[in-house]
């Protein structure tokens, strides 16, 4: 009889298994093109300024200061470390999924039977001798052990639980990658902060320059050399000159407060190098081959951990269609008395085995794992786009960091030549021989001409940064 209803199980399961096999969705097949350009500029040199630590690419001290206290506080990145224990505690919920569930059970109970119920009428009527007699109201006394266990025959749940794995790997990665932006995003902020100051000095020498310019034009003013309207023209000029101060310290403001946020404190000043910013000389970066973008980026990684945490999922859906076999076992005691409790006529035991498999109405199975499917496709589109845009990245950078030395350099001969012109201007104006309005439109351009000097700089100095986030340095 035994053998006949095992013969009756396996048939379920063999039907449920073809039908299954007939009867899933496609799959649609997509393997991730991780194939890369050769090198960047037919270079070949393998040495990488992304493995540097951030400590040995930074140099100051300000800076490295700044860098190490947002590692600590910044709250962003605190937040994400938690994300990282929460996926940590996922692995474990799906480890235990499929390791036996075993519990303790005890407990007691008093049941008393209404006699007008078939269970109490038959009592009633059932002769037994006094000393026999069941008690009335009649305890229940328990105390034993129980298990369950869903055996693991298509890897549902230890797939479940390397996906759970890719994942937390994959918010690891996310983490880094939050690391290295945080550490870009600092020092191009520090670096602004810099330039802010520089521009800030360059104002106020202009103004004693301007200044000194308006005096000696109300000097020739007195002397009937020049009119009223060059003495406000002047004025006008110092003004403007003046009131940009302030626009420059709102912004050196801004920029501090913007620190402060990113290092987890509250307003107060950033403390900075003195050292001439124009004197500051980008470090030299070597970017290595572009492959191996694919283990220096950590948002590659991430992307390729979520790609194969997606593919996990595909099988994780696909066994929903198996049929699932549980086992389920309880051994102890039970008596109405707790002198008999622990007596071998109390020993109670059960053992039984489970076999379920959808047949009728999978429709919710079905979509999930169409889902699952869509999402593994999506998965590998997204790891070949975040290649795609590293590599971008490291290109466009490469090209600033060229073209930024060549410009700094035409702009620090523009600078010298306005400098220049200002000493001659002044002459020629003295002299009656040169119009105040040459004079002015001299100053003006001498003093834009600074300013686009240390926005160049700037861009170098954020260049060197950004090239150093792109190839993937900063986070080990």
């Amino acid at each position: 009889m035994r053998n006949k209803k095992f013969l009756k199980w396996v048939g379920i399961a063999f039907i449920s298994l073809s039908y299954t096999a007939c009867s899933l969705p496609n799959l649609v097949q997509k393997n991730a093109n991780t194939t890369m350009p050769a090198s960047y500029s037919n270079s070949q040199d393998t040495v990488n300024t992304a493995k540097l630590r951030w400590k040995e690419f930074f140099t100051d001290p300000n800076l490295t200061a700044l860098i190490d206290t947002a590692l600590q506080h910044n709250q962003e990145l605190n937040i994400t470390l938690q994300e990282i224990a929460i996926s940590r505690n996922e692995i474990r919920a799906r480890k235990g999924e499929y390791l036996p569930f075993v519990g303790i059970r005890g407990g007691a109970g008093l049941d008393k039977v209404a006699r007008f119920t078939n269970i109490g009428a038959m009592e009633a009527t059932t002769e037994i001798k006094p000393e026999k007699e069941m008690p009335e109201p009649l305890p229940d006394f328990l105390v034993g052990a129980y298990a369950n266990w869903e055996i693991d025959i298509w890897n549902k749940l230890h797939n479940a639980k390397r996906a759970a794995v890719s994942r937390y790997l994959a918010s690891v990665e996310g983490r880094n990658f939050m690391v290295t932006n945080l550490i870009a995003e600092i020092a191009n902020s520090y670096y602004e902060l810099l330039a802010l100051d520089n521009q800030l000095a360059i104002v106020q020498q202009n103004i004693k320059l301007q200044s000194n310019a308006l005096e000696i034009v109300k000097l020739q003013k007195e002397a009937t050399r020049v009119t009223e309207l060059a003495v406000r023209r002047f004025q006008a000029q110092v003004l403007n000159t003046q009131s940009l101060q302030y626009d420059i310290q709102q912004k050196i403001t801004e920029t501090e407060n913007r620190i402060n946020f990113l290092v987890g404190r509250y307003p107060q000043p950033v403390a900075r190098t003195t050292q001439s910013f124009v004197d500051l000389v980008p470090n030299a970066v070597h970017a290595g081959i572009p492959a191996q973008l694919l283990f220096n980026r950590p948002d590659i990684k991430k992307a390729e951990l979520n790609l194969a945490a997606a593919k996990l999922d595909v099988k994780i859906a696909k066994a929903q269609f198996y049929p699932s076999l549980g086992i389920s076992a309880g051994i102890g005691y039970q008596a109405f008395n707790p002198t008999y409790l622990f007596k071998p006529e109390s020993l109670l035991y059960t053992l039984a085995g489970d076999l379920a498999a959808p047949l009728v109405n999978r429709n919710a199975i079905k979509s999930l794992y169409s889902s699952a499917n869509a999402q593994q496709i999506q998965a590998v589109y997204n790891y070949e786009r975040t290649i795609l845009n590293a590599n971008m990245e490291v290109v466009n950078q490469l090209a600033k960091i060229n073209n930024l030395e060549k410009s700094y350099d035409l702009k620090a001969k523009e600078v010298e030549a306005l400098n220049q012109s200002i000493d001659i201007s002044n002459t020629l104006f003295t002299s009656a021989r040169a119009d105040y309005m040459e004079v002015l439109m001299t100053q003006r351009d001498a003093l834009e001409s600074r300013f686009d000097l240390v926005e160049t700089k700037m861009q170098q100095m954020n260049a060197m940064v950004n090239i150093y986030r792109a190839l993937g340095g900063g986070w080990n």
